[in-house]
């Protein structure tokens, strides 16, 4: 069976930043080993430096959304990242419990592309980029008291950035047994760039900023990496982490539906694990 499948260039850079002690930031990237009818995840998770744990709970986000995504193949792209929100959020939430260790928590923002669709699933204030045509347009909406404030158009969208109050998150991974992610699709095409990034890339860089960097970018890797040394000559507060997707274009590539069902363990999943303070990934898929 033939299907349209996205051909792309992606990479991922993480660092602890020029004043946190260590990174609670967290990335993965689809492997070119797993499964092609599925498509292929990014995934940024962030967290929570005034919780327990941090690191902790934005890596097993990563994991439980990578075992949703890959695990599943009958049910909708939506449905499967809600589901893989909803166990990231249980994960935590009992990882938490079991060690008592009080409140632990982690924002997860993540992007699925499937033939010429992009699925969307979010939770906290990481951020998701489009940037096209040399525009860069937000995907997501901040999950915190800010961006509340911005959507009620009681504070203007410039003053995000510098608000005292910019990181206390109205939602996120763990907090609770429940959690509601947005979850939102949009029509790719040729030439498209995706940016996930923590706030502690966004906090320093505007928005217009993405897609000048993007222009002078040679590859994914490069954009990545361009947007980390901005963020850190611009001294962020926080841990910073950019993943970058570059869709060359689509073809359409042999698909075995009917193929067994294959068991993906989480040596599969993560098969290229990152190290906590600096991470690169390139993969060309097609």
């Amino acid at each position: 069976m033939k299907k349209l499948v996205a051909e792309i260039e992606s990479s991922g850079v993480s660092h602890v930043g020029p004043v946190r002690e260590d990174n609670q930031d967290a990335i993965q990237l689809s492997d070119q080993q797993l499964p092609l009818e599925r498509g292929w995840l990014y995934a940024l998770a962030d967290g929570m430096g005034g919780y327990a744990h941090g690191r902790m709970a934005s890596t097993l986000a990563l994991e439980k959304m990578f075992e949703a995504f890959y695990g599943e193949r009958v049910m909708p792209i939506p449905q499967v990242l809600r589901r893989g929100v909803e166990q990231a959020n249980l994960g935590v939430y009992k990882t938490a419990q079991h060690l008592n260790a009080g409140r632990m928590g982690t924002t997860l923002t993540a992007v699925g592309v499937v033939g010429n669709t992009l699925h969307l699933a979010h939770v906290g204030d990481s951020r998701a980029y489009l940037i096209r045509d040399r525009r860069a347009m937000c995907l997501t909406n901040d999950h915190t008291t800010v961006g509340d404030l911005v959507r009620m158009k009681v504070l203007p969208p410039d003053k995000v950035r510098t608000h005292a109050q910019r990181s206390i998150l109205t939602k996120g991974i763990g907090l609770g047994l429940f959690v509601q992610p947005d979850i939102a699709q949009f029509a790719l095409k040729e030439g498209d760039r995706i940016v996930l990034c923590s706030d502690g890339v966004w906090s320093v860089i505007e928005d217009h900023e993405f897609a000048k960097v993007a222009s002078h970018a040679h590859d994914a890797r490069d954009l990545s990496q361009r947007l980390i040394d901005l963020a850190l000559e611009r001294e962020t507060d926080d841990n910073a982490s950019a993943v970058t997707v570059h869709i060359h274009g689509f073809s359409h590539a042999s698909v075995e539906n009917d193929a067994p069902h294959k068991s993906w363990t989480l040596r599969d999943l993560f098969s290229r694990r990152q190290n906590p303070l600096l991470c690169v990934s390139d993969l060309v898929q097609n």
